[in-house]
């Protein structure tokens, strides 16, 4: 929504209620700037530094919780308002290798490149670019949030500890009757319109110069590449194909929505609900399966809840929690030797040995064990050693 255009398929408020409430981060970026990122976005939100106290609304829980945590990392000493310019680090990196890209990253940050896939090429341009521009392995700066207080494995400390969650969930099969529905409203609305003219000034000539990039930018939104071959085909097909064509787009959008709504879901209860460590806003869960009791299910206590937190007092609706071990101790010390780290807390041990980080770790040692046994490693006695010496971890 960051994007000038195609208003109706990222589903922007509209005009007129836009009107009964300022809105910020709308329309603002030029829709072929494609190097702009989460880290400018969260640089411009700034509402805090004009004492107001901002509404943030999503969508993209990822953008979110940018907001909400130190998750992010600056390549630039004074970070930018405004998107950078064309010749983005990044994006030349794209250009290279997917077998060469990851090959660079092993050679500056192999515990990086460990955990990424060789062909994820944004993900590894990604840590490239933050050790071309820092001189800090991408590992390093995760780690040094991380273990800052309040940081835990999922990222640094929450930056604003006077905020809440209100989360709007609904029954599956109503969520996905009323997605379907909303992609039939933007048909009605005028969807095919807007792709097209978009298409036209925009992607055309990419097009045809095989050019096209549905990875970044605006082109990468929910709907645009699902409705490229109709684009791309119409007034060169018969008016059946063009017809079939438009419904595979339908369809195809409809389901990718569907698929989007539920990833979204699992990112609350993931990195919201189950985030390890007392730095996690409370969130409260409002039920809109039934829209005839928006009033009494949402907005009243929404009100209620918002109204609370202005004033400094508990609300009367209680946060949503996850189960918990009764004998759950929160200030237990536990060193893994494998990361050599000191983790505090029982949730915090648990969420440490599912990490990324310590798998790729244990994975590691799994495999000097193996090549041990097979080839018998000489110890001073001349025998095979078999054994663990430093212990063995619990297990994952």
């Amino acid at each position: 929504q960051v994007y000038k255009g195609l208003d109706i398929i990222t589903n922007k408020v509209s005009p007129q209620e836009q009107r009964l409430c300022r809105h910020h981060m709308i329309s603002f970026v030029d829709p072929l700037v494609s190097n702009y990122t989460v880290v400018d976005f969260r640089d411009k939100a700034d509402i805090f530094a004009r004492d107001k106290i901002p509404i943030v609304v999503g969508g993209t829980n990822y953008y979110i919780e940018s907001l909400l945590w130190k998750v992010l990392i600056n390549t630039k000493e004074k970070p930018s308002t405004a998107p950078r310019p064309a010749s983005d680090r990044k994006v030349e990196l794209e250009q290279l290798d997917s077998a060469e890209l990851h090959r660079r990253l092993s050679q500056v940050d192999p515990e990086m490149a460990a955990k990424l896939h060789p062909h994820d090429k944004r993900k590894v341009a990604r840590s490239l670019q933050v050790f071309e521009e820092t001189g800090i392995p991408h590992s390093e700066i995760l780690h040094q949030q991380q273990e800052e207080e309040g940081g835990g494995p999922l990222g640094g400390p929450l930056k604003y500890p006077h905020s809440c969650i209100l989360w709007l969930h609904a029954d599956q099969a109503a969520l996905d009757a009323r997605l379907e529905q909303r992609v039939d409203d933007m048909v009605a609305a005028g969807l095919l319109e807007e792709l097209r003219d978009f298409h036209r000034r925009y992607n055309q000539e990419k097009v045809a110069e095989n050019r096209q990039d549905y990875q970044h930018g605006i082109f990468q939104s929910i709907g645009f590449k699902e409705f490229h071959e109709y684009l791309v085909s119409e007034g060169n097909c018969s008016p059946e194909t063009s017809a079939l064509l438009l419904e595979k787009g339908i369809q195809a959008l409809k389901q990718v929505t569907k698929r989007y709504a539920r990833r979204q879901n699992k990112w609350v209860r993931n990195r919201f609900l189950k985030r390890p460590g007392p730095n996690v806003p409370p969130v409260y869960g409002l039920e809109v399966s039934d829209l005839q009791r928006w009033e009494e299910d949402v907005l009243k206590p929404a009100l209620e809840i918002v109204e609370s937190f202005i004033q400094g007092r508990e609300p009367l609706a209680e946060p949503l929690r996850m189960e918990q071990d009764e004998k759950e101790n929160k200030r237990s010390h536990r060193v893994c030797e494998l990361c050599d780290r000191l983790i505090i807390g029982d949730r915090e041990w648990a969420a440490h040995t599912r990490s990324k980080s310590h798998l790729h770790h244990l994975k590691k040692r799994r495999k000097l064990e193996a090549s041990g046994r097979a080839g018998g490693t000489v110890g001073d006695s001349g025998d095979a050693e078999t054994s663990d010496e430093d212990g063995s971890l619990p297990l994952p």
